[in-house]
């Protein structure tokens, strides 16, 4: 049975509440093209329909209820993006960890490797020392 370890991404989502999912989730469709496009096609017909409303206005020019819808969206929205900004932060700081973890063990690897190359030579060429001090032996 294989048995690996974790990777930091494996263990942040592993150790991630259902608030913080939920805020990585938010913050991620908030910044995407399609809840900007989205949001420009409501604002339009929001903005049509009380400027061609014949009977009704719920929002007349300057258009105060969709301000405060706005302004009731980002107040909520800034500290879930910064939530989100924050993991993504510990994240990077768990990644860049373990990369520099990876290193130091693959720097060792290397350094034990290129000593035990170093021996394996010094082993050849005692081996080529010791034969042509036996062929010379011979010669003489």
């Amino acid at each position: 049975m294989w048995h690996t370890k974790k990777t930091w991404h494996q263990h942040h989502a592993d150790t991630s509440t259902f608030g913080q999912k939920l805020a990585d989730t938010v913050a991620t469709g908030m910044g995407s093209w399609r809840f900007i496009i989205w949001q420009t096609v409501i604002v339009i017909a929001w903005m049509t329909l009380n400027v061609i409303g014949f009977v009704y206005h719920w929002d007349v020019y300057p258009y105060i209820l969709l301000n405060l819808v706005f302004s009731t969206q980002a107040a909520y929205a800034a500290p879930i993006i910064m939530m989100a900004q924050n993991r993504q932060s510990d994240r990077d700081r768990a990644q860049a960890d373990a990369d520099y973890k990876t290193n130091c063990e693959a720097k060792k690897e290397i350094e034990d490797l290129t000593k035990l190359l170093n021996s394996i030579e010094i082993d050849k060429l005692d081996k080529i020392i010791s034969m042509l001090e036996e062929i010379k032996g011979k010669k003489s």
